[in-house]
Formats: structure tokens, sequence, C-alpha cells
């Protein structure tokens, strides 16, 4: 007897305890999914594993909503940078804009004074050619002179001016007054010069020879001529005395 150690029950013994633990293991089970089924909401209709299922789901969407987050900040930063250097190009435009209004208002004003100064200058010829055609157009009157002694002296003055002889009214004058009193018309007949064929004439008693030498253009040729006996006298006393001035006897 002692020797037969699988008696039948013995055998019952370990059969049960084997069901024991199957039965152990359901109830486990059991227990677990009511656990579930008493942690999910009343109205839900998952079964449990719908709940874990879905309770995975929810796990996994962390890392998803930081990547999200992530690229929005990238996105946010790109928008910001080109936003900076579309205002950099912006402002560079703006100055080189600036810059050319500038230039071109620079260029605009030289162009209108040199213009301004052109039409300045235009006018001003315009009108000095006006002028110099006034002047050209307008008649020079004519010195008149008396036809006398006084007259005489006056116009040989004019001339003699113009062509730069020297003498005065009064020396003029005084020579004329002791060689022929104020007559044109006076010949000596009797002194040397008488004598050799070539006698005094006129209002200073010029030889023709001398008057010949010393005629001045654009007077009469005719020695008896008041105005050219007197600038040819003139002309020959400065030429030999410095001016008729200096004569004060027969020269």
């Amino acid at each position: 007897m002692p020797k037969n150690t699988n008696t039948p029950g013995h055998s019952r013994l370990t059969k049960l305890t084997r069901q024991h633990r199957i039965a152990l293991a359901g109830v486990a089970t059991l227990g677990a999914a009511a656990l579930a089924f008493a942690v999910v909401p009343g109205d839900a209709g998952t079964t449990t594993s719908d709940a874990a299922s879905s309770a995975r789901v929810a796990y996994s969407s962390e890392p998803i909503k930081g990547v999200k987050a992530s690229v929005t900040d990238q996105l946010a930063g790109a928008s910001v940078k080109t936003e900076a250097i579309q205002a950099k190009a912006d402002a560079k435009a703006k100055a080189a804009k600036a810059k050319a209004d500038a230039a071109a208002k620079k260029k605009a004003a030289a162009e209108a004074a040199a213009k301004k100064k052109a039409e300045a200058a235009h006018k001003a010829k315009k009108a000095a050619s006006r002028s110099s055609q006034r002047v050209k157009l307008q008649p020079v009157a004519a010195a008149t002179y008396a036809n006398n002694l006084n007259g005489w002296i006056n116009h040989a003055l004019a001339i003699m001016k113009d062509k730069g002889i020297p003498g005065s009214y009064n020396g003029l004058y005084k020579n004329i007054m002791r060689e022929s009193s104020g007559n044109p018309s006076a010949v000596n007949g009797w002194d040397v010069n008488a004598v050799n064929g070539t006698p005094s004439i006129g209002l200073l008693q010029v030889i023709q020879p001398t008057f010949n030498a010393y005629h001045v253009s654009g007077t009469s040729s005719n020695i008896y001529d008041p105005v050219a006996n007197i600038v040819a006298a003139a002309n020959y006393a400065a030429d030999r005395y410095g001016s008729i001035d200096n004569v004060n006897s027969a020269y």
C-alpha cells in the first residue's frame, strides 16, 4: 500500500489542482475585463479591445503634435525672414529711386539754367544788334560853321583835332590877324617869296609849295580856301615849331 503513490485519490487531487488553476486564470481574466468596463464611460459602445486600441492611438498622436508645432515655427520663421528681405529690398529700391529723382531734378535745373542763360545772351545780342542798327541808320548831323573868320577857325580846329594837329583858337587867331587881318584873299607881292615867284597867300600867308607839302586830305586843294589855308599852315607850324601857338612872328 505504501508503495502505490499513484492512487485514485492522489490522481484526483492532482487533477483538481489543475482545474483550479484554469478556474483561477479565468477568474483573473474576467476580473480584468470587468475592470476595463468599469473605467470606460457608461455610454461608450466599444468593447474592451476597442478601448485599448483608442488609448494606444491617443498616446501616439503626441509626437505628431510636436512635429506640427515645429513645422509651424519653421514656416513662421521663414515668413519673417522673407518679410525682412523684402523690406530691405524695398528700402534699397526706394533709396535708388530717391537718388535717381534727385539726379534728374539737378539735371533739369542745370538745363533750365543753361537755357535761361542762352536766352538772356540771345536777347542781349539781339538788343545790341538793334542798337547798332539804330546807330547806323541814324544820320549824323554835319557840323555847320559860319562863313566868317570865327567859323573858319572853328572848322579848321575840328579838322586839326581829327588829324592830331596841335593848335588853339587864340594861336590861330593872333597869327591870322598879324598875317592877313582876316582876309582869305590877301596876297603879299613885295617880300622875298614874291620876288622868287611864290607870293604868300591867304589867311596865314602860305606860299604854294608849302601849302602843297602840308596840305591835309579832306580839305580843299585851293590855297585861297580859308579852312584849307589855316589847316595847312598849322600843319607846317607844328612840324617846324611844335604848334601854331608857338609862332609870334613871320614864319
